[in-house]
């Protein structure tokens, strides 16, 4: 299914800019504006400077009168929009909505959709292309426009202050989508080495607690649970080589500067 993001009379030329950023985060990049206020925009330095990144996105982007030519290829049509419409379509969460337009491409259904059994159920064809509308920032959409669509998708916010900026709405749009469709891997968290083995870290205690009796932190008569518990602390952190250096390096001071200090007769209990 191809996705597009359709932005019909934009206002603020930085709003269209922010939108295609947004949009390219997802890995979309199909924009088209409908009759803008700005016939420039494209070239606006605030359109630029907001975009920060998807230039190629603005590229690609076509600008056209009316809506019929931005829907041109697009089976699946959906609006933005917070407050029902009378005698419009379902409104649906895109979350929810979105799982259930995958269900039905996931069945392989024969006939093509249509508005009225859109949400219904009954046999369809898969859409060839999945279309997302955004109206003005001054109006939202108008209500023919929202008429045309299969569903009108609400995003849930605060029922206090639902008011979201264009470019925000078309980020949440795009997030859901692509979670729908599987999202990207998130990136792999990198090591600082290989993991140090059981006798590494036996000899880093070893080490370390000759350096808390020489402190007078650990008094070895009365040694109690210190060492088994730090045995167990550093078991749940998984050291590494250099974890284990750094260690033997805090531990190596400790006792250098104990050596530089006067004994006392007591040692701190250990807990």
């Amino acid at each position: 299914m191809h996705s597009r993001f359709i932005l019909i009379q934009t206002s603020h030329a930085g709003n269209v800019g922010a939108a295609a950023r947004a949009m390219k985060t997802m890995g979309f990049d199909d924009m088209v504006l409908v009759d803008p206020r700005w016939p420039n925009v494209l070239r606006r330095e605030e359109t630029i400077q907001r975009a920060s990144g998807a230039l190629d996105v603005l590229e690609k982007c076509r600008i056209v009168k009316t809506l019929d030519e931005a829907l041109d290829g697009m089976s699946h049509l959906c609006a933005t929009a917070m407050t029902p419409r009378d005698f419009g379509p379902p409104t649906r969460t895109p979350r929810a909505h979105f799982e259930w337009l995958l269900g039905e491409v996931a069945r392989g259904h024969t006939q093509q959709i249509t508005q009225a059994d859109s949400i219904k159920g009954g046999a369809k064809l898969p859409p060839k292309g999945v279309a997302f509308l955004f109206g003005s920032e001054r109006y939202g959409m108008r209500n023919e426009d929202v008429y045309r669509c299969h569903v009108a998708l609400s995003i849930p916010t605060n029922p206090k202050f639902g008011s979201l900026n264009i470019s925000a709405a078309v980020q949440v749009i795009a997030y859901e989508w692509r979670l729908a469709l599987g999202g990207f891997e998130a990136p792999e968290t990198e090591t600082s080495g290989d993991l140090a083995d059981a006798a590494q870290v036996s000899g880093m205690l070893q080490h370390l607690e000759r350096s808390l009796v020489a402190i007078e932190f650990l008094d070895p008569e009365v040694p109690k649970k210190l060492m088994p518990r730090l045995n167990q602390l550093f078991n749940r952190a998984e050291l590494t080589l250099d974890d284990i250096n750094i260690l033997r390096g805090l531990a190596k001071t400790m006792s250098k500067l104990a050596d530089a200090v006067p004994r006392t007769n007591s040692a701190t209990p250990a807990k």
